[in-house]
């Protein structure tokens, strides 16, 4: 387990919608001065890869993107280090361990554009289900009260040197690092990713209508 410290929002309790959350205004003129295509990343950290499946769903889209982007990494190989800087990556997943931390800010350092994606990265999503218990009621209740028990053997939280150290909650991204922007969604749909990606790569300000927005 491991105690990260998170800087936490003070404005704990407000009600807010991604839309409301701070963006980056589009630096226009750095975005033409790039030479080529515009080199993106993405990464995955906890979720469940839906976010993923909705790139796909750009469908023939991606074709004509793909004049103007090279995809360095891609969360379907699930490589966590890029090898060159990006002018934009996309992040999915929210942050539930050390591991999940490092990954985050490699690709905040790496990254001039970095983006949520999906409720997970945006809110914590799912996951951060846990954050109503403490971190030694969930491991207690996943693997020694589990129904899922195997009768006969005494059950053990799992505790090697080689597993990734959890958080004792799950963090949206925007509350280890700065994001530039977010796209809601459990998961976002296609529409909502190209416009953003396609607004990004032609030098245009960001503009997300919340009508694209699904599960905010």
């Amino acid at each position: 387990m491991s105690n990260h410290t998170v800087k936490i929002p003070s404005s704990e309790g407000n009600v807010i919608f991604s839309h409301e959350l701070a963006k980056t205004p589009v630096d226009a003129a750095f975005l033409a001065s790039q030479e080529g295509k515009i080199k993106v990343s993405m990464i995955a950290l906890v979720g469940c890869w839906g976010c993923t499946l909705s790139f796909l769903d750009m469908d023939e889209r991606i074709f004509s993107l793909l004049e103007k982007v090279t995809i360095l990494r891609s969360s379907l190989t699930d490589v966590k280090r890029i090898t060159e800087r990006c002018v934009v990556g996309f992040v999915e997943g929210g942050v539930a361990s050390e591991e999940n931390i490092e990954t985050l800010e490699h690709y905040r350092e790496n990254c001039d554009i970095l983006i949520s994606v999906g409720a997970c990265a945006v809110w914590g999503g799912v996951p951060s289900m846990r954050n109503l218990v403490s971190l030694t009621e969930c491991l207690e209740e996943a693997y020694i009260h589990s129904p899922t028990v195997v009768a006969g053997v005494i059950p053990i939280i799992p505790n090697h040197p080689d597993l990734t150290k959890i958080t004792t909650k799950v963090y949206p991204c925007h509350e280890v690092v700065k994001m530039d922007y977010f796209i809601p969604g459990c998961p976002p749909n296609g529409d909502a990713i190209y416009k953003v990606l396609d607004d990004l790569v032609n030098g245009r300000p960001v503009d997300l209508p919340t009508s694209m927005n699904r599960y905010d």
